[in-house]
């Protein structure tokens, strides 16, 4: 987990980077198949997903996922196990980014407008979820926590060097 401002900005570009990236790559090819304008519609709708993301997850998702793990789900075992209170927070997260990103991916692409609003944004939710749950926890989040480690041992290591030439 991260333990200042510049790694929780590190982390969350990350794995909101990848995570977007991979899940606007997946609906748009959903929606239009593989065309030739597909890497275009991906490249096109990238950075707003990603703002939109950023924002999501630094601001409503996460602090509520975090505060619902540490509340009501995370027990004294857990916390003895550092690897299920990530993988907890990580589910949570998704769970929640699913069901924001899922409204807003319809609502840019003009689905809000149909007659048909609450089994499309159904039929959005699952499909997403199906792909996004499975993409955090086996690569994305993964990913994210390495670099997230070398980070924090570099850190460590430069902190112990500091000390040692006070003494």
């Amino acid at each position: 987990m991260p333990r200042n401002l510049k790694e929780e900005v590190v982390f969350t570009a990350i794995m909101a980077g990848l995570m977007v990236l991979v899940m606007t790559s997946y609906n748009v090819a959903l929606a239009q198949g593989f065309s030739n304008g597909l890497v275009m519609a991906i490249l096109s709708g990238y950075p707003l997903g990603l703002g939109v993301a950023i924002i999501l997850d630094l601001l409503v998702v996460g602090p509520i996922a975090k505060g619902l793990a540490f509340k009501y789900i995370i027990n004294d075992y857990m916390r003895k196990r550092t690897v299920l209170i990530g993988i907890t927070i990580s589910v949570l997260m998704v769970l929640g980014m699913v069901t924001c990103m899922s409204l807003f991916g319809i609502a840019v692409e003009g689905k809000l407008a149909g007659g048909h609003v609450l089994a499309t944004y159904g039929h959005t939710w699952i499909f997403n979820l199906i792909v996004a749950l499975p993409l955090q926890l086996i690569i994305v989040g993964p990913i994210a926590r390495a670099v997230l480690g070398k980070m924090q041992q570099a850190t460590a290591e430069t902190e112990a060097a500091a000390r040692t030439e006070e003494d």
